[in-house]
Parts: structure tokens; C-alpha cells; sequence
């Protein structure tokens, strides 16, 4: 068996067919259908059931598809801990963020991060939880930071800092000055802009609205925190967005809830994955990070 089989056997599952996957792999069908026939004659079982206009795996066929996925994504571990540099003289970081960290925590930690290595090639992603989870568990990411809801089992989080939820206006909202928190009564007579339902930031805020027995006017929802952003910088409308986020930004102002929401930010990585030099650096970068 060589490795090109399990490449071959998984593009046939993703693809869900022959032809696609010929295509895919730039080989010809007749090639790739015999190389998975030779898989199947080695390992004594059939990989995948033909008779339907849909190639799927047998039920060998989908275990069998789970390890090796597993094992090309620790071949692609061990490869890069060949390439590693471990005195950061040179190498990559691929570093992940959810949108709300993203909008203030991605500047500062990478200005700290290539001031003291400025030779790592960064690629920087902003993602969902759920691509997140995923990129990790396949190794297209080496580290990010989001909430410390982990689903996944194969991702390790490391506690790093808790955020804090508050009220954020424009100068246009009459409220710009205001440093008192609201009342319950007064925060339900504002107009909201918020994240749309999707956002696990969203759900924060819904939870603590109900909580409060207030149904909020929302007026605006919007599926991008920058979008979100500069709503509230151009309008008297409010928002609830971390409070990290008005201490970068002189266009808007924070007054605080009571009882304010807070949420755990986590250092999210792959469980018994080789961790670069580069993604270890960064790690202990943000031990010491201060917002």
C-alpha cells in the first residue's frame, strides 16, 4: 500500500464519485478506479459500494476513510516539524480568530509577534467556532483563539482571559458621555443594532437581555462585526459588543451593564499534534498578553 492510495481513496469520498475525483487528482479515471480496486484487493474488503448513481463507502469503507484521513493529517504534522526552525529564524503560523477577537485582539498581538519574529510567515484567518474546530482537527490551522465551548474532543483549550460584554455607542448617540451604567428600564427603551442570531456573541446577549425580562427593540442585524462597527459609529444607535473593542477605537464609548455578560477566551489547539516553534511562540506570547 502506498500513501497515493489513501490520497486517492479520499478523493473518491469527497467527491462522491470516480470521475470528479479523476479530475480532481488530474489522472484518469481509469487509473484512479484501478488503484482503488488494488487498495481494496490488499486490504480484503470492497471500499465502496458501485450500484448506485452515488458512489458511497461501504461501512468498511467508512472506517477505514476515518483512519486515513487521521493518518495523512499526522503526515502533514510530521512533515512540517522537519521543515521547523526552532530558533524562529524562519517558518510559518497559521492563526485563527472569531470575528469579535478579531476586531481588536488581532492588531496588537500581531505587531508584538513580528516585532520579536519577524521572519515567520503569519496567515491569519478570521473563521466560525465551527471552522475553527474543523481546520484544527484537520491541520490547515495551527492555533486560535475563540470561547472555551469546545465541542470537539480533539481540540485542547487553554484558558487565557475573560471578556467583558458592555453597551457601545457613537459620538451621535446621546448617550456618548455617559459613564454610569443603565438601568433595566432605561436599556430597554434604546434601539439596538446587534449580531445576527448566529454569532455565539449574539446568543450572550440574548441570554442576558432574558434574564432581565427585557425584550430589546432591535433595529439592525448585521452578520459583520465591522459592518456592526460602523453602524454604530454613523448613527445614535447602540450595540452590546466586548468592551475591549471601544477602548481601541476613540469613535466609540463603553458604558458599562450591570451584571455585565463574560464570556471565557481560550487558546484553542489540536490535542497530540507536533506544535511548531512558531506556534509555541506565539502561545507563550500570549500568556503574557495584557489588553
Amino acid at each position: 500500500m502506498l500513501l497515493r492510495h489513501l490520497r486517492y481513496l479520499l478523493a473518491v469520498a469527497d467527491h462522491g464519485g470516480f470521475t470528479r475525483a479523476a479530475e480532481a487528482l488530474h489522472v484518469s479515471q481509469p487509473t484512479l478506479s484501478q488503484q482503488i480496486r488494488q487498495l481494496e484487493e490488499t486490504l480484503g474488503v470492497s471500499l465502496f459500494d458501485r450500484t448506485s448513481r452515488m458512489v458511497k463507502p461501504t461501512d468498511a469503507g467508512e472506517a477505514y476513510i476515518e483512519c486515513a484521513r487521521r493518518v495523512l493529517v499526522e503526515l502533514e504534522a510530521g512533515k512540517r516539524a522537519l521543515h521547523d526552525v526552532k530558533d524562529l529564524s524562519r517558518g510559518s503560523l497559521r492563526l485563527a480568530m472569531t470575528p469579535t477577537f478579531m476586531a481588536y485582539l488581532v492588531g496588537p498581538l500581531v505587531r508584538d509577534y513580528t516585532a520579536r519574529y519577524p521572519n515567520i510567515h503569519l496567515e491569519i484567518f478570521e473563521l466560525s467556532m465551527d471552522d475553527i474546530e474543523a481546520g484544527l482537527a484537520d491541520d490547515s490551522l495551527d492555533v486560535a483563539i475563540a470561547f472555551d465551548q469546545v465541542r470537539n474532543n480533539e481540540i485542547e483549550s487553554i484558558p487565557t482571559f475573560t471578556e467583558n460584554l458592555g453597551l457601545m455607542v457613537g459620538r451621535d448617540h446621546p448617550m456618548y458621555e455617559r459613564q454610569a451604567a443603565l438601568s433595566v428600564d432605561s436599556l430597554a427603551q434604546l434601539e439596538f443594532a446587534l449580531l445576527t442570531p448566529d454569532y455565539i456573541t449574539r446568543t450572550c446577549i440574548d441570554e442576558y437581555f432574558a434574564q432581565r425580562y427585557i425584550a430589546p427593540k432591535v433595529v439592525i442585524e448585521v452578520n459583520s462585526v465591522n459592518t456592526l462597527l460602523e453602524v454604530v459609529r454613523s448613527t445614535a444607535i447602540a450595540t452590546i459588543l466586548p468592551v475591549a473593542i471601544a477602548h481601541r477605537d476613540r469613535a466609540l464609548h463603553s458604558i458599562p451593564l450591570t451584571g455585565a455578560p463574560q464570556r471565557g477566551a481560550a487558546l484553542l489547539r489540536r490535542k497530540n499534534n507536533y506544535h511548531s516553534a512558531a506556534a509555541l511562540a506565539f502561545m507563550e506570547l500570549l500568556r503574557g498578553f495584557s489588553l
